[in-house]
């Protein structure tokens, strides 16, 4: 039986937005935050009877702000919002990422500070378990004042307008929601403002990134012990970075039994940075990625849109700064950052494996009969243009910042664009890595695959399973995407952890 999630603003896991937003579990509303639902929208709906002037409520937003906003009006607002807000350009976002979006957004104001209706809250869930998925444009967000465009235009569809995928079909939005059988809603006072005014254009895509990246870590050190040989605990203990300690435990738990670990001097005094200093490498993305995964799990439950209500006897609507980016900016400026960094080193050490003046014996490019044949020559190119194309990615967005809406809104944090970028760092990098693996055990082929360690043996055996050894030159990109699909899908760390344990 499939696992439902239920939402209430508090609990939801990185797990739990992956599986509805990439394998399409299903949602339902924690009934026990009902009441809290309810109560913030008595909070509003008391504040329009008493004609309090409230932003966003019944004012304008932004620059007009001090725009009082009639009785008869306030619908049209929300709606005109919405319509003025989606302006997005550029591709649209994958399904997986408005999953997430959804998602994100309906647990946040399910949380009981946003002030909307339940029924608000619900046609976002209906939409999800129906499979109707607004068509987002990627590109318009500054990632301040919230996602404001890609929202818009995930909130389109729910008020039967814009585009939206059912069934592989993209269609109007109305006629989307009337195939799947889910109803449309009329945006109340506050609910506009309440649905875009989040982070979740950039957690959608910073979730799935983290979670990607993190199993990305794990088996970027499988694929390096497949290609080196052991490492000294004693080394480690005494830089006691818990990242480096931890990837060269993984090494050596890999690398057990191997038959073609030497002691220092015995064959060479020193091997390239590449190969002795990945564990320093590794463990340092590590670190960073302690750091972004704390902050995404953060964000997943926190609320971030603004005014805020807070109802109860000292009931107060409260104009703040939560719809402020940058913490998610500097994280996926970090992600990316420390992706780009297992990428470039797994280059390096793909150059060792195919350079007959790097690689201590082995056949030139990984292959027999070189000259009629290129053997692996030319994916070592690919992953150097995906590492190089990485270190533009990885410039930091969060550094820059232009001011919006007549300067009201003067320090914007970037944090989409910075989440898209690290988004994309991590599909080349498990590009990379991939190559790396059919490079690995390539030359486990030329150097005796019986002598490998007990982890990498079933490294090599994974990928084989898919890839057969090159005699001959082949048409690669089939090989290339093989290896990729067990990267992408962590196939590579399950089948690895089965036979040695978790690895750290």
């Amino acid at each position: 039986m499939q696992k439902i999630i239920e939402i209430n603003g508090s609990n939801l896991t990185i797990e739990d937005v992956v599986a509805v937003a990439r394998y399409g579990a299903k949602v339902k509303l924690d009934e026990k935050q009902k009441d809290k639902i309810l109560e913030s929208r008595k909070y509003v709906e008391d504040a329009l009877f008493n004609k309090v002037p409230i932003y966003g409520i019944n004012t304008g937003f932004g620059k007009f702000e001090n725009v009082p906003i009639s009785e008869e009006e306030l619908e049209l607002l929300q709606k005109n919002l919405i319509y003025s807000d989606a302006c997005g350009v550029g591709k649209a976002f994958d399904t997986e990422v408005v999953r997430a979006m959804m998602l994100l957004r309906a647990n946040a104001i399910s949380k009981g500070f946003s002030g909307v209706m339940i029924e608000t809250i619900e046609c976002l869930l209906n939409m999800l378990n129906a499979g109707v998925h607004p068509i987002v444009r990627s590109k318009g967000s500054v990632g301040s004042s919230g996602d404001l465009c890609p929202l818009a235009h995930m909130v389109l569809p729910m008020i039967g307008e814009g585009e939206a995928e059912y069934k592989g079909e993209i269609l109007s939005g109305k006629e989307a929601m009337k195939r799947a059988g889910v109803s449309t809603i009329t945006l109340k006072a506050k609910e506009g403002l309440a649905l875009i005014n989040g982070t979740q254009a950039m957690m959608g895509n910073a979730v799935l990134a983290v979670y990607d990246a993190e199993n990305l870590l794990k088996q970027a050190d499988i694929v390096a012990a497949l290609t080196v040989d052991a490492f000294d605990e004693r080394i480690h203990l005494i830089r006691p970075h818990k990242g480096q300690i931890d990837s060269a435990e993984n090494l050596r738990n890999l690398l057990k039994d191997s038959k073609r670990t030497t002691r220092q001097g015995e064959k060479r005094m020193q091997d390239a940075y590449s190969l002795r200093c990945t564990p320093q490498v590794h463990g340092a993305s590590r670190l960073a990625f302690d750091y972004v995964k704390q902050t995404v799990k953060t964000e997943i439950n926190s609320v971030t849109d603004n005014p805020l209500i807070f109802p109860g006897e000292n009931g107060a609507c409260i104009s703040g700064g939560n719809f402020h980016g940058q913490p998610i900016a500097i994280a996926m400026d970090t992600l990316g950052i420390l992706v780009s960094e297992i990428a470039n080193i797994s280059e390096r050490r793909i150059e060792k494996l195919v350079n007959p003046a790097l690689s201590h014996g082995l056949p030139a490019f990984l292959v027999k009969n070189g000259g009629i044949n290129d053997g692996f020559m030319i994916p070592q190119y690919v992953a150097a243009a995906l590492v190089s194309e990485n270190k533009v990615l990885a410039h930091p967005a969060s550094v820059d910042s232009i001011p919006t809406s007549a300067n009201q809104e003067d320090h914007v944090s970037m944090g989409t664009i910075g989440a898209r970028k690290a988004r994309t760092i991590v599909d080349h990098a498990q590009h990379v890595v991939s190559i790396e693996l059919l490079c690995a055990a390539q030359a486990a082929d030329f150097w005796d695959s019986k002598n490998l360690g007990v982890g990498t043996k079933e490294a090599y055996r994974t990928l084989r399973e898919k890839v057969d050894f090159m005699e001959n030159d082949v048409i690669f990109y089939p090989l290339m995407d093989k290896s990729f699909e067990i990267v992408k899908n962590a196939i590579l760390l399950a089948n690895v952890e089965k036979i040695i344990g978790l690895l750290k």
